[in-house]
């Protein structure tokens, strides 16, 4: 029996070789979701800070009923399995978050477990997660971001010690974003579970970052912001000749 789509995108994040990580690049939009799948790419991951830019607003200002509109649009340009960043969740109980993300179409969802810079209790967080888990019944494959690198927590360790409560709680994956390179192997010798790396744009190869212990690479708003930057360069010459 063919598996689904979600039970398909769950298994790509287990069983892979060390030089070949779950590569998903970040649509912005129906046409960068149509580009990357066209391209051969087999899913697909949003970047809320890149969805949020390409409808003029900041990261974290993007109202959640227009993100998960843009979302649907997303889902409904391509046939690969996308996940969605839902940033912390909009303040929506687990049940109405799940049930926005499935309606959208999404069959993953990225929830960071930081607020406007600052690390939430990662005890409640975990217990948040779980019921968020089972609201989803199987039906998402939940990307835990682990936000200690980007408020300034340095130490892989406090990382490790999240991402653990949150696979526990029943996350799928976790994500210790802007984790330095140097620091993934150690991510990985802790963690035992998927590993979501953020690449920067441009960056190391994939496989680089496999062999570094990367499970999964995402590339947050990179991309979006390379394809605005060569948009800014075309209106230059278009302007200045």
């Amino acid at each position: 029996m063919p598996l689904s789509a979600v039970d398909a995108f769950r298994a790509a994040h287990h069983d892979r070789a060390p030089e070949d990580p779950l590569v998903l690049p970040g649509p912005w939009d129906a046409g960068s979701a149509r580009a990357f799948r066209d391209a051969g790419f087999a899913a697909l991951a949003t970047p809320s800070a890149g969805v949020s830019a390409s409808l003029g607003y900041e990261d974290g200002e993007l109202p959640h009923k227009e993100m998960f509109a843009a979302v649907a649009r997303i889902t409904r340009a391509v046939d690969v399995p996308v996940s969605a960043d839902l940033e912390g969740g909009y303040g929506l109980p687990p049940k109405e978050l799940v049930e926005r993300a499935l309606e959208a179409g999404a069959v993953g969802c990225n929830l960071e477990d930081s607020e406007r810079g600052v690390l939430k209790d990662p005890r409640r967080h975990a217990d948040w997660l779980a019921e968020v888990v089972t609201a989803a019944d199987g039906a998402l494959v939940l990307n835990a971001r682990v936000d200690t690198f980007i408020t300034g927590d340095s130490d892989p360790a406090s990382a490790v010690a999240r991402a653990r409560l949150y696979l526990t709680a029943g996350a799928d994956c976790v994500y210790p974003i802007v984790a330095p390179q140097e620091a993934i192997p150690v991510l990985r010798a802790g963690i035992e579970g998927p590993l979501n790396v953020a690449s920067p744009s441009p960056g190391p190869a994939p496989a680089e970052l496999g062999r570094l212990g990367a499970t999964r690479i995402t590339f947050g708003p990179g991309l979006q912001r390379r394809a605005m930057a060569a948009v800014r360069d075309i209106a230059a010459q278009l302007l200045h000749g």
